[in-house]
């Protein structure tokens, strides 16, 4: 593990700040566990929070000696159910001689429910680029960010004794059953009752599934990018949906956020990725360039594309069914059901066609 002086390091980032009321870390508790756990720990840490995840709590802890990511489940949660900071922590340690993309597990604090990790300092590309780069060097890093996928795709997971992660087989009719009855628990009065989708997707399981290590969440903002290599990537980051299932499954959960250049207006406001920069491919590219590499095709890749917008509508209509019900009065989801309108729409088009 690289150790620098806390003096040393870069700025924080754009989405790195102060601790949030509420959420501050018991600094004392925690870095007296920490200085058990690593031999050479210097220093009283300066603490930072990213406000980039709704889901666990992320934190950057500044020693001396050490730069260290704290990670733990909000709130009221338990680490036994959707915030398993214990089954992360191992995923990603049991990953890591396979897949060198991610970081340097440190330690796991079963009783306090958290996890700390090395922090790699890089470039994470989030709304947009971050840095400047001609099309075609944007064009390499596309295809680098896909040569990721495909590792960890290909990775051996039984002899990186991953077996148990999940059950496996049955991982496709497992997800539509799970995010068709997800949506029924969401649903509001203003977005559609979802039936002809929710039909389709169950009618229309392929017949053959193969079983890989996928990530779930595999967007450009989930990766970090070397500094003085932009077109490399030297990590991938929030293992929490990770499991074993189906690599097309992964693909269409990927897509759904890839926002296009040419895409329509309202496509094109819910972008939070670069995906729009000259240079990068365009959602059929992508599926063609995955197939080409691998040698392998798809069943049915409508079926994948239209689980992956309805997969991202159920997520939209989970976090506006919070808001609509006053569980949470951030006013940035307000107008989510008209995206989950819109997702819908989306996959009526790609059904009919």
């Amino acid at each position: 593990m690289t150790r620098k002086s806390a003096l040393s390091q870069p700025p924080a980032t754009s989405n790195e700040g102060a601790q949030r009321p509420g959420e501050e870390l018991d600094l004392p508790r925690v870095d007296a566990w920490l200085q058990s756990q690593l031999p050479g720990l210097r220093g009283t840490p300066r603490v930072t929070q990213y406000s980039g995840g709704a889901s666990n709590w992320t934190y950057r802890l500044q020693y001396d000696s050490h730069d260290l990511i704290l990670r733990r489940p909000p709130a009221g949660t338990k680490a036994k159910s959707a915030h398993d900071m214990g089954r992360e922590f191992r995923l990603q340690q049991a990953l890591r001689p396979v897949f060198p993309y991610v970081p340097e597990m440190i330690a796991y604090n079963a009783e306090d429910e958290y996890y700390v990790m090395q922090r790699l300092d890089g470039i994470i590309p989030r709304r947009e680029l971050g840095v400047a780069m001609a099309p075609e060097r944007v064009r390499a890093l596309c295809f680098r960010f896909l040569d990721t996928l495909i590792a960890l795709h290909e990775v051996d997971y039984v002899s990186a004794g991953l077996t148990n992660l999940a059950k496996g087989a049955g991982y496709v009719r497992r997800q539509i059953e799970g995010w068709n009855e997800r949506y029924r628990n969401a649903r509001t009065w203003n977005v559609p009752r979802g039936t002809r989708v929710m039909q389709w997707l169950a009618e229309h399981i392929p017949a053959t599934e193969t079983i890989c290590i996928t990530h779930n969440d595999f967007r450009f903002d989930n990766v970090v990018l070397d500094r003085d290599d932009p077109t490399r990537i030297i990590g991938v980051l929030d293992w929490e949906l990770a499991t074993l299932g189906d690599p097309w499954m992964d693909l269409g959960n990927a897509l759904a956020y890839w926002v296009q250049a040419d895409d329509d207006f309202l496509r094109r406001s819910t972008r939070r990725q670069p995906t729009h920069t000259p240079g990068m491919l365009t959602r059929a590219e992508v599926v063609e360039y995955y197939s080409s590499k691998r040698g392998i095709r798809p069943e049915s890749w409508t079926f994948y594309e239209v689980y992956g917008l309805f997969r991202l509508s159920v997520i939209a209509q989970q976090i506006y069914y919070r808001y609509h019900h006053k569980q949470t009065r951030n006013p940035a989801f307000r107008r989510f059901w008209i995206l989950v309108n819109y997702l819908h729409w989306r996959c009526g088009r790609l059904i009919a066609r």
